[in-house]
């Protein structure tokens, strides 16, 4: 059975990096997965060569690809900033721009529009949730912009906040979020310790 499992790992299309990087080429944000860039030392040569094929490409209506030694990157340009997905050669490019279009498009929602490094570092949280809620691992969670938006923001799926919510009993239990959690338990050991 782990047989079964370990090849149909080789089947599921997962993420080597997602990272951004500044007008200068220095990282703002970086998540690695893969192995193939197991220390710093790597993934910041990577990262300089990345930057150095990519310095004047201008891909900000849509995703640009470069091939990079045995990675496929796909690129989209901020302001001041560049976003990547990296995955290994022979994973579908169209699979890695789905994955950076639902990154760049739930970040661009959230900071409306203002796609700049300054911005960026201000809202790090957001940025480090959304890559959190975009992959795992490297393997691909979401990649719709509205659904990446609402779960960074603990919005419910109709975009009502899901703090504003009166009880988390109405919530199916993977939906709610911790604060809804102790905020339930709170008042139910307040009613069972005022009956008493």
């Amino acid at each position: 059975n782990f047989a079964y499992i370990s090849n149909m790992a080789g089947l599921s299309p997962s993420i080597s990096a997602v990272l951004i990087l500044d007008s200068n080429g220095e990282r703002v944000c970086a998540k690695w997965y893969s192995n193939s860039f197991a220390t710093a030392q790597a993934q910041q040569q990577f990262e300089e060569r990345l930057f150095a094929k990519s310095r004047n490409m201008n891909a900000r209506a849509e995703a640009d690809i470069l091939m990079l030694g045995d990675v496929i990157t796909v690129i989209r340009s901020g302001t001041d900033v560049q976003f990547y997905v990296v995955g290994d050669a022979s994973e579908n490019e169209l699979i890695l721009a789905s994955v950076l279009d639902g990154m760049y498009g739930a970040i661009s929602t959230m900071l409306r529009g203002h796609m700049e490094r300054r911005v960026l570092l201000d809202n790090l949280e957001l940025v480090l949730l959304t890559v959190d809620e975009l992959v795992d691992g490297g393997v691909i969670l979401e990649t719709d912009p509205a659904s990446i938006t609402n779960r960074v923001l603990m919005k419910g799926v109709g975009g009502a906040d899901s703090s504003s919510s009166s009880s988390a009993g109405g919530s199916a239990p993977g939906e709610i979020s911790l604060s809804q959690a102790f905020s339930a338990a709170r008042s139910q050991f307040t009613r069972s310790f005022l009956q008493q």
